[in-house]
């Protein structure tokens, strides 16, 4: 008799981290700590900030006041509807200015750091003679390919990761400057045809490495440029959030399927009374949480139990999931602004075959 037991141990730990000043990771998140309030102003940014109870109800009060004057039902189904158009009309007025390119990405998640080139022809090897990596002492995520008779971009890589709603490519160059030259290959999608166009046109943009498509993640009837179980990495970092809180999980059970076993989710998105909801007017809120900005373009704010419910049950193990909270400083106006964002990784569990 044969059943399924699941490995957990770690899918990543054969990826090699850059060494770091000191010989030591970074500290998740940042380290800088505010230790004496009398000191808030010299830098521009401290890490792991602890709200006082004041603070968190003051916010609580804050949203449940904006969220009182909700965008009529009737008029709601257009954000949804028309969101390529927004999103079109966002790239082509901001081109790839609006944000700046997240090189923070390889300190934050060094999962997109492929394996070394010994890893990789292990990796190779592997696949060529059938060997499953996860019977080594130190598994990676498994190199088989569900059966796939057609050819597809980036066959031949031994690492391969995925960035959805890739935008003007701010993710989408660090990653590629970092993988040229290894047998790391990125995809790269987004549903605005204009922000495609974008990172195509840019003089960095090389199908040798990344392969970028329009792509709706939302439906699920539309094929991807490669087969299920095929995906090391995928990035999500700020998308959720611009889809409807009511198509979030059918998009992560879509994205989870592509997934190699011990293959992993890295997400970073806005978390629940961020900045940037408090800021939001009455009659921008179309549900609890969810906002429309005023180009069009949606929100919605998450917290860490939500993100643990969308990710799990689309079978996927908890790695890390983090609460982001920190104060930005305006040292010229002398104003604080507290920033919240959730930051998390889940892996795909190892599926081995064994006699009981």
């Amino acid at each position: 008799m044969r059943g399924f037991l699941r490995l957990t141990v770690c899918a990543v730990s054969c990826i090699p981290r850059r060494p770091c000043s000191g010989g030591r990771p970074p500290a998740p998140l940042g380290g800088r700590i505010l230790s004496n309030p009398d000191h808030i102003f010299q830098h521009n940014t401290w890490d792991h900030v602890q709200w006082t109870e004041e603070e968190t109800e003051k916010a609580r009060q804050k949203a449940e006041e904006n969220s009182k004057e909700k965008i009529p039902v009737e008029e709601q189904s257009k954000y949804d509807r028309e969101g390529h158009k927004y999103w079109d009309r966002f790239y082509e007025m901001h081109q790839r200015k609006f944000f700046k390119n997240r090189n923070w990405l390889l300190i934050e998640f060094p999962e997109l750091l492929p394996p070394d080139d010994a890893g990789m022809c292990r990796l190779e090897q592997e696949q060529g003679s059938g060997v499953d990596s996860c019977s080594e002492q130190q598994p990676c995520a498994s190199s088989k390919l569900t059966s796939h008779t057609n050819a597809f971009p980036g066959q031949h890589a031994a690492f391969r990761i995925l960035e959805v709603g890739c935008g003007a490519g701010n993710s989408v160059f660090p990653i590629i400057s970092t993988i040229r030259g290894s047998k790391a290959f990125l995809y790269c999608c987004d549903f605005s045809s204009r922000a495609i166009e974008l990172i195509q046109e840019h003089p960095d943009y090389d199908p040798a490495v990344c392969h970028a498509f329009v792509q709706d993640i939302c439906d699920t009837t539309s094929p991807f440029p490669f087969p299920p179980e095929s995906l090391d990495i995928i990035l999500v970092v700020f998308v959720l959030s611009a889809i409807h809180p009511a198509r979030a999980q059918d998009v992560v059970k879509g994205l989870a399927g592509f997934l190699k076993q011990g293959g992993v989710m890295l997400f970073k998105d806005y978390g629940r009374y961020d900045l940037s909801q408090l800021r939001f007017k009455k009659g921008q809120c179309l549900s609890e949480n969810f906002y429309t900005r005023q180009d069009g373009t949606c929100v919605y704010f998450f917290t860490k139990d939500e993100v643990h419910h969308l990710f799990s049950n689309a079978g996927l193990e908890e790695l890390q999931n983090l609460e982001d909270r920190r104060l930005q400083v305006n040292r010229g106006k002398k104003v604080v602004m507290h920033r919240v964002w959730i930051q998390s990784k889940y892996r795909k569990p190892y599926l081995i075959s064994a006699a009981d």
